[in-house]
């Protein structure tokens, strides 16, 4: 065994020795590696639950979820008053569309663009500083790349240098490339404030543009995304899962969002609106009202008609997969449709709406055929869009159901717990699963979903399931008993409204279960932390983001609109660089124009969750650490190689 292990790190070597085929050029890596090992730690933004809310998540990630401002305020201090921190603020934010304000504002442009491009890159040069150079010039805008660089690293204080930095300046300036230049240097000061960007989970429904919102992370330099229930609900429709779909249609028409279907995706409601004007064209629909300013009857039409579809597909799915165990949720069958009552748990409620036209008594799951038309119609439009394919694509290539980073387990909704606090044991597909093994075992699962979505005779199942992951009761991203959406919609009694969430909610605020989660998953629970979306924290009511002693965040702090009256805030960054970890809790963005015309900015408090001031984090601490010092110890046995001659250098010559 040892000679085999012998020869196959030899035939590696030799592989290595490809790319570095001398001692100079090894020891010249490894010193270089060695470098970057002993560097501050990058900056580890995350954010969640961002539910389609574009113009805000834009702006934090702009400014840095308030970095930028605090930078800002270190850098010039005194030097600058709090109109003109304002203006650089803005300028790094929005450089287009504050130089274009300035231009239209300013008599003396020129004097403006020098002042401010001295100021920026102060700014650039500090925010580089923790980086390699290799790194920042890597980051830096192709046109104005070796100019960037010159600028960056000179050393301006000296007289001669002085007056080049100056001539540079000005030359730009007097070229007309003033706008440019400012794009390129606000663009490589927000791309090294955020070093690398979680997202985890719910980019999709509530909010009208989660489009944007993807458009945005897939051309992020780093980034990755934990699966939500909201994001795995548009997987699933993009797929062709039925319930899926409906239930997309459903929540866009709730919320008067039926535009980011039609306009951004290109899926055509008209086939679903001409039958929902047909069929409910009497009814004011009353309970499907949507939410928000835009208030039409047609949209409560087409709310009530895909619900009503919904309701169908999901009992028969729910009928197709009895080990799902949401009979509970066939309630079509449920109703007495003469006298306009339901029977739930051995009790009878009034509905609210008895007008049920396409609902056929003897067997109401069964779809009409018009229906049947349009859900067929729903499922080639989202499955035949090129742009919602390649948005979804994302979640595949970027997203995980959880990621384990740098000692910080993260996922959106929960881990399935017992009554006493334990892992739940949960049976699928034959199998007792509990803890990372039922997460891995769901995973395969929608992958194999994404695998087969062109081979109708092996997705069924697991199409089926991932309707399962937004609504079961054992469903990590959702962790509920069951959806009450029908209950809901049709009965006023409250009662009927609530869902009961799995006990991992009770116990999450223990330190001991946190740890013991930690640990189920292989990580330290004496160093790691989870990291946590999902239920929005109700500030305005004293409930923190930072539980079990710290060992869990939760950082759903509302960015949906829809939430900010339970929350009080407007959204949470958790911000993880060298000196420790920080909440930043956000208040509402207003726009723009306030931010290009007036330097609003969003107002950001911050607490310090975990301070590392004292012994900065540096890149040796973290997982990319961990893979340059294999490399640097891979490094060094080729150097040793190269001095024993075990394998020949090869000597180039200048």
């Amino acid at each position: 065994m040892g000679n085999r292990r012998e020869i196959q790190e030899l035939k590696y070597l030799k592989l290595l020795s490809t790319k570095f085929r001398n001692i100079s050029e090894t020891t010249t890596e490894i010193i270089n590696l060695q470098a970057i090992l002993n560097l501050p730690k990058g900056t580890e933004h995350f954010l969640t639950d961002i539910h389609g809310e574009y113009p805000a998540f834009n702006h934090v990630l702009k400014n840095g979820s308030g970095t930028i401002r605090e930078k800002i305020n270190d850098i010039f201090k005194d030097e600058l008053n709090t109109f003109e921190k304002k203006e650089l603020a803005s300028v790094i934010y929005y450089p287009k569309q504050k130089v274009d304000y300035v231009i239209k504002n300013k008599k003396n442009n020129d004097k403006w663009f020098k002042n401010i491009i001295y100021r920026m890159i102060e700014v650039c040069s500090v925010t580089a500083s923790k980086y390699t150079s290799s790194k920042v010039r890597k980051a830096m805008p192709k046109d104005f790349a070796y100019i960037l660089q010159e600028l960056i690293y000179e050393r301006k204080e000296l007289p001669n240098r002085k007056e080049y930095v100056e001539n540079i300046i000005d030359t730009i300036i007097s070229l007309g490339r003033a706008r440019e230049f400012i794009q390129a240097i606000a663009d490589l000061i927000q791309r090294l404030m955020i070093d690398k960007l979680h997202i985890i989970g719910d980019i999709y429904d509530r909010g009208s543009n989660p489009h944007l919102i993807m458009d945005t992370l897939i051309s992020h330099h780093d980034t990755d995304v934990q699966w939500g229930n909201h994001d795995m609900l548009w997987i699933g429709a993009s797929l062709g899962n039925r319930a899926c779909i409906a239930n997309v249609v459903r929540i866009c028409a709730r919320y008067s969002n039926t535009d980011i279907l039609e306009e951004a995706y290109g899926i055509n409601l008209l086939p679903l609106a001409t039958f929902a004007m047909d069929t409910y064209g009497d009814d004011p629909c009353r309970s499907f009202i949507p939410k928000g300013e835009r208030k039409s009857l047609l949209m409560a039409q087409i709310h009530k008609a895909i619900s009503i579809i919904q309701f169908k597909i999901e009992g028969e799915i729910s009928q197709r997969n009895p080990e799902f165990e949401l009979s509970d949720r066939q309630l079509l069958d449920k109703i007495d449709y003469d006298r306009g009552v339901i029977l739930i748990e051995g009790k009878e409620y009034k509905l609210n709406d008895n007008n049920f036209p396409t609902i056929n008594k003897a067997n109401p799951y069964l779809l009409t055929k018009e229906e049947e038309e349009v859900i067929e119609k729903l499922e080639k439009y989202f499955f035949n869009s090129e742009k919602l394919q390649k948005h979804m694509n994302f979640f595949f290539t970027n997203g995980n159901l959880y990621l384990k980073y740098n000692s910080n387990l993260l996922y959106h909704g929960c881990i399935p717990l017992d009554e006493n606090g334990e892992l739940k044991e949960i049976k699928l597909l034959g199998e007792n699963l509990k803890g990372k093994k039922y997460l891995d075992k769901i995973e395969e699962l929608v992958r194999k979903a994404h695998l087969y979505k062109n081979k109708k005779d092996n997705k069924i199942f697991y199409n089926d399931f991932l309707w399962y992951l937004w609504c079961g009761k054992n469903s990590p991203l959702f962790g509920k008993d069951a959806m009450k959406t029908f209950e809901r919609y049709f009965i006023d009694d409250k009662i009927t409204h609530e869902e009961k969430k799995n006990p991992y909610y009770k116990y999450y605020n223990e330190e001991s279960v946190c740890r013991k989660i930690l640990e189920e998953f292989g990580l330290n629970p004496n160093i790691s932390h989870i990291i946590n979306g999902h239920v929005p924290v109700k500030t305005i009511k004293g409930e923190k983001p930072v539980k079990a002693n710290g060992k869990l965040f939760i950082i759903d702090g509302g960015f949906s609109k829809a939430y900010q009256k339970e929350t009080g805030i407007a959204g949470y960054t958790l911000i993880s660089n060298s000196y420790g970890m920080k909440i930043v809790a956000h208040e509402p963005f207003e726009s723009v124009e306030k931010a290009v015309q007036e330097g609003k900015d969003i107002i950001s408090s911050t607490r310090i969750v975990e301070d590392s001031s004292i012994n900065r984090i540096r890149v040796k601490d973290t997982d990319i650490g961990k893979e340059l010092q294999t490399q640097i110890n891979d490094l060094k046995k080729l150097l040793n190689a190269y001095n024993i001659g075990l394998i020949p250098q090869i000597i180039t010559k200048d």
